[in-house]
C-alpha cells in the first residue's frame, strides 16, 4: 500500500518534490530514475535517456525479444547487462512523427515519457493487442472510459512496469484479478535494460534473442499474437 501511495502522490503532485528526492525514491522502489522523474513531471536529464538509435532496428529488436519465454528473457536480460556501455554519439530525440499532438492530460504525458525513456516511438513498440490509433490516443488524451483497465494491462508489461504500480500512477483502482494482456513486465525488463545500448548492440542482442528462442526469420515483421503473460510466475 505504501508503494502505491508514493507513486500516486508523485503522479498527482510530483513537481513539489525535488528531483534529487525523486531519484532517491526511485532507488528505494527499485525503479528507473528516468521513469519516476517522468511520473513526477520533472525533466529527465539527457544522461538518463538512451542514445540515438535506428528506429527500424529498434522495432525489430522489440519484436524478436517478444518471442522469448520467461527463462529466455532472464538469460537475455543478463546478456544485455553484460554488454559494455558506450558513449552516445548524439543526444536522444524522441521521434516527432508518431506524436502529432502534445499530451493534454497528466497520465498521457506520463505514458509518453515512459515510452520516450526507452527510446521508442509508438511504431517501435512490440505488439500489445492495441491498435496504433488507440496508442496514439493514450499518449494524447487519457480520459475516463470503459477500456482503461485493459489498456493499462496491455502497456504495463512492455514498459517493465508491474500492474499495481502503473494503476497507482494512472489513478485507477487495481484488482488482483487483473492480468497482463500479452506481455508481462519480464519482457519490459529486457527492453528497459537495453536503454543504454547502441544500434549495433541492439542488433547483437536481437541475434541472441533469436538464438535463445529458436525463432525462424520469416523475412517480414509479424507481431507475436499470444505473448507469454499466462506463463508469468508472478500470476499463479
Amino acid at each position: 500500500m505504501e508503494r502505491a501511495i508514493i507513486l500516486s502522490s508523485l503522479a498527482g503532485n510530483g513537481t513539489g518534490t525535488a528531483p534529487r528526492r525523486v531519484v532517491e525514491l526511485a532507488d528505494e522502489l527499485g525503479m528507473p530514475a528516468a521513469d519516476l522523474l517522468a511520473v513526477a513531471g520533472h525533466p529527465v536529464p539527457v544522461e538518463l535517456l538512451p542514445p540515438e538509435r535506428d528506429a527500424r532496428v529498434l522495432r525489430q529488436f522489440a519484436y524478436r525479444v517478444s518471442h522469448c519465454g520467461h527463462s529466455q528473457l532472464a538469460a537475455l536480460e543478463a546478456f544485455v547487462r553484460s554488454l559494455p556501455r558506450v558513449a552516445a554519439p548524439e543526444p536522444f530525440v524522441r521521434p516527432a512523427r508518431p506524436y502529432p499532438r502534445p499530451a493534454e492530460t497528466r497520465f498521457a504525458a506520463v505514458l509518453g515519457g515512459l515510452i520516450r525513456n526507452r527510446g521508442f516511438g509508438i511504431r517501435e513498440l512490440p505488439f500489445m493487442g492495441l491498435s496504433l490509433s488507440t496508442l496514439y490516443g493514450m499518449v494524447w488524451r487519457w480520459e475516463p472510459g470503459p477500456h482503461r483497465c485493459q489498456q493499462l494491462c496491455a502497456v504495463a508489461g512492455p514498459l517493465g512496469w508491474t500492474l499495481p504500480d502503473l494503476f497507482a500512477v494512472a489513478d485507477e483502482p487495481y484488482s488482483e484479478e487483473l492480468r497482463p494482456v500479452l506481455h508481462c513486465h519480464h519482457l519490459g525488463r529486457v527492453l528497459t535494460a537495453a536503454v543504454p545500448l547502441s544500434t549495433s548492440q541492439l542488433i547483437e542482442t536481437a541475434e541472441e534473442a533469436d538464438r535463445l528462442s529458436v525463432r525462424q526469420d520469416h523475412g517480414v515483421w509479424r507481431p507475436v499474437s499470444q505473448g507469454f503473460a499466462e506463463e508469468c510466475p508472478d500470476f499463479p
